[in-house]
């Protein structure tokens, strides 16, 4: 006769973690700490802004296409002279697909990013007057665009606050328990009501910026970080 097996029990889940490994979520907490953190990310990093370098609405743009899967300083090194050549969306408009691609090949997937700069530009030139739209609703309906380039746009080029949600912000704010949401947009939409409107755009390069130097995401330096006493994560690398 067999001996009737034990039933497996699941070990209780922990109920100061989410689903995803991260810790819960309290909008009113969430917003607390945002406002104690700013202040020391802004001592921190108080040169922090966009790394991409540009002068317009397009050039900007164009970058942030660009930087889809490639580092700011690859796409800062190949605009500076990709600038020169094409000045106007109807310029990119005008260029030989191919020609275009060679331009930008090293920033990766260079056929795509060209299809998306050539269809974003005729539509510009067709559409919107030759002149970047300064509008989420107008820039969303760009080939190549979602909400996280045209944000940076607005942010970055038109100063209308937008929060910009890169692989640093969507990291940052899961360990710091602002959000459970790894999606961006979802993302955007948690941030937008815990972060001040007026400083969503500054607060997207703080943390991108504290990311890059010290939130990293395979081993934060969490000693040396000047929020860790308000970070929920910090030196618990089963958060991370």
């Amino acid at each position: 006769m067999t001996k009737p097996t034990k039933a497996k029990t699941r070990p209780q889940r922990n109920p100061q973690r989410s689903r995803m490994g991260s810790p819960t979520v309290n909008k009113a907490e969430a917003a607390r700490r945002v406002k104690k953190i700013s202040p020391i990310l802004k001592k921190a990093y108080p040169r922090a802004k966009i790394a991409l370098e540009f002068v317009n609405p397009l050039e900007l743009l164009i970058a942030t296409i660009l930087s889809a899967q490639c580092t700011d300083a690859r796409v800062n090194m190949v605009t500076t002279d990709l600038f020169k050549k094409y000045k106007s969306a109807a310029d990119w408009v005008m260029a030989d697909i191919k020609q275009v691609e060679s331009d930008i090949k090293s920033t990766g997937f260079f056929r795509n990013k060209a299809l998306s700069i050539k269809g974003a530009c005729t539509k510009i030139v067709e559409q919107f007057d030759g002149k970047v739209p300064s509008t989420m609703e107008d820039l969303v309906t760009l080939p190549g665009v979602g909400r996280k380039t045209a944000n940076c746009v607005l942010g970055d080029a038109f100063g209308i606050p937008g929060i910009t949600c890169d692989t640093h912000v969507i990291r940052l704010s899961r360990r710091l328990a602002l959000s459970q949401n790894s999606d961006p947009v979802k993302l955007e939409f948690d941030l937008a009501e815990i972060v001040p409107k007026k400083s969503w755009t500054h607060f997207s390069h703080l943390l991108i910026s504290h990311g890059r130097n010290c939130c990293k995401a395979r081993k934060p330096n969490c000693p040396d970080c000047p929020v860790a006493e308000h970070c929920p994560a910090a030196n618990k690398p089963d958060l991370w």
